[in-house]
């Protein structure tokens, strides 16, 4: 059966005790997804307490961090979203992202509804990828992909 979190509290307290195995046990983001199956950015995600994991998966994060099965249950909830509370982000790397929709949302807003019409950018059908790329005048460069369904405003 499917649950729900009403409340972020028991997902925050998981995410906590999660990173911390994480840390104890020295593994990466990327070995966590592969035990779960899935990609690196939704697993991570869900183990913040963003998103539910599938059964098999959730046990299969669970056993790698060393999670009891009252935990492998928890992540399996569809949570309480959101990360970043009210206000704005102190985080550096956050508050940045939350600086380049300051500066760029107007703009992204406006490209969209140009090219795809009046709607929206899903944040439920999405994918998300980080990679690391060398800067051709010296240093590294970050290239985030955001890749969301379009859905378009209906009259009704």
């Amino acid at each position: 059966m499917v649950h729900a979190q009403f409340d972020n509290t028991a997902r925050q307290a998981l995410a906590v005790k999660a990173v911390d195995a994480k840390i104890r046990e020295d593994l990466t983001w990327q070995r966590i997804a592969d035990a779960a199956g899935l990609s690196v950015a939704f697993v991570t995600a869900a183990v913040l307490g963003q998103h539910p994991l599938p059964r098999a998966s959730a046990e299969a994060v669970a056993a790698l961090l060393g999670l009891d099965a009252d935990d492998a249950v928890l992540l399996q909830t569809i949570p309480t979203r959101g990360s970043v509370p009210g206000g704005a982000p102190t985080d550096p790397t956050i508050y940045r992202f939350y600086e380049m929709l300051q500066v760029y949302g107007t703009t992204l807003k406006a490209l969209v509804h140009e090219q795809l019409g009046d709607g929206i950018v899903s944040a439920i059908n999405f994918r998300l990828d980080v990679k690391k790329v060398a800067d051709p005048d010296g240093g590294e460069r970050a290239v985030i992909t955001l890749d969301g369904k379009y859905l378009p405003t209906k009259p009704f």
